[in-house]
């Protein structure tokens, strides 16, 4: 099953719509495009209001043995534990923004079996050293894939009509700025950050060994990139952004790794992207140049670099308005008011 198509005939009618409001002609900008950006994905010339989902996929990295991160392997299952909590960043997102939202340790270091309110689906204790070998096997690939596809489908299938992908990873910019570096064609200079704080001497080590990792992988194919050099995350919000686009159902990219994963996606079929929207430019060095190698204008630039699908989830309140505005503004005609523009 192929990506779902787009109904431009409902942009259309959306449009002609937006030319009858109460307002100047394109007074309202971007709010105006993306009501009728989700009028032809929803099929209705006046959408309806956003019922979100947010699904954080939490996964470690064996390149973190690299000293690539300020933070090591442990803060991920305990970051997970934070979550579960509601002690989190995206905890309070959600809550505020009434969206739902899923924790799924798909490769977390530690054994956090125990633990209550995550989604357990643990393909392996993380990724192995991708400065050496392959991050996964090609059935853990597949098999981190299927995770994010079911969390999907379970959201859509629980009214869901917007979907967010969160990730949670210590040395996950790292597997990231690789990803980004080989799919959209630069070099790890243009593209490596400083993660989760790292001093100068750190960032140039991280450099140097995100050039290794291309250089190890130069043979391989694209579309074997996330197996060699992702993160079991990472490849499970590639299956998350595949099923939604399959689902018919809009993606609300979050940052940097969320971007990287976005770029995987694509390589399945390129009219993931038609699905797509850009939330948000990170402070992470490469995502602007990531974004534009896939086509997308972010709607906001706060200089985050957090992850956990925060700043996606802090833009859903801007698209609940765009579409609240197109649905609910008076016409020229219902209002008794003039029209120039006629």
């Amino acid at each position: 099953m192929g990506v779902a198509k787009i109904d431009m005939e409902m942009e259309q009618a959306a449009r002609e719509h937006q030319n009858h409001l109460t307002k100047p002609q394109g007074a309202l900008g971007r709010l105006e495009d993306i009501a009728c950006w989700f009028a032809a994905r929803q099929g209705k010339a006046i959408p309806d209001a956003l019922k979100p989902h947010i699904c954080v996929f939490a996964a470690d990295h064996g390149v973190t043995q690299e000293g690539v991160s300020a933070y090591p392997s442990v803060v991920t299952g305990e970051m997970v534990k934070n979550f579960v909590a509601g002690g989190a960043a995206i905890n309070v997102l959600a809550k505020q923004h009434h969206a739902g939202l899923s924790i799924v340790d798909v490769g977390v270091l530690t054994d956090i079996a125990d633990i209550e309110g995550v989604y357990h689906a643990k393909v392996s204790a993380g990724t192995k050293n991708i400065l050496h070998e392959a991050a996964m096997s090609l059935d853990e690939y597949k098999q981190a894939m299927h995770v994010g596809e079911q969390q999907a489908f379970d959201a859509v299938k629980a009214g869901a009509n917007i979907l967010i992908a969160g990730d949670m990873g210590i040395g996950n910019t790292t597997a990231s700025a690789c990803i980004i570096c080989r799919l959209a064609g630069l070099e790890p200079e243009q593209v490596v950050g400083l993660g989760t704080g790292i001093d100068c001497a750190s960032h140039q080590h991280k450099i140097a060994v995100v050039k290794a990792i291309l250089q190890r992988v130069k043979d391989i194919p694209d579309t074997d990139v996330i197996r060699h050099m992702g993160g079991l995350e990472i490849a499970a919000m590639e299956g998350f952004y595949r099923a939604a686009a399959t689902l018919g159902v809009p993606i609300l990219l979050d940052g940097f790794i969320a971007t990287a994963a976005a770029l995987a996606a694509c390589l399945w079929d390129k009219d993931v992207i038609h699905w797509m929207l850009a939330s948000h430019i990170s402070q992470e060095k490469g995502h602007q140049l990531a974004l534009h190698a896939l086509g997308l204008e972010p709607l906001l630039n706060l200089n985050m670099r957090l992850g956990e699908g925060s700043g996606a989830a802090l833009v859903l309140p801007l698209l609940q308005s765009a579409i609240a505005l197109h649905s609910d503004m008076a016409t020229f005609e219902s209002a008794g008011v003039t029209n120039n523009d006629e």
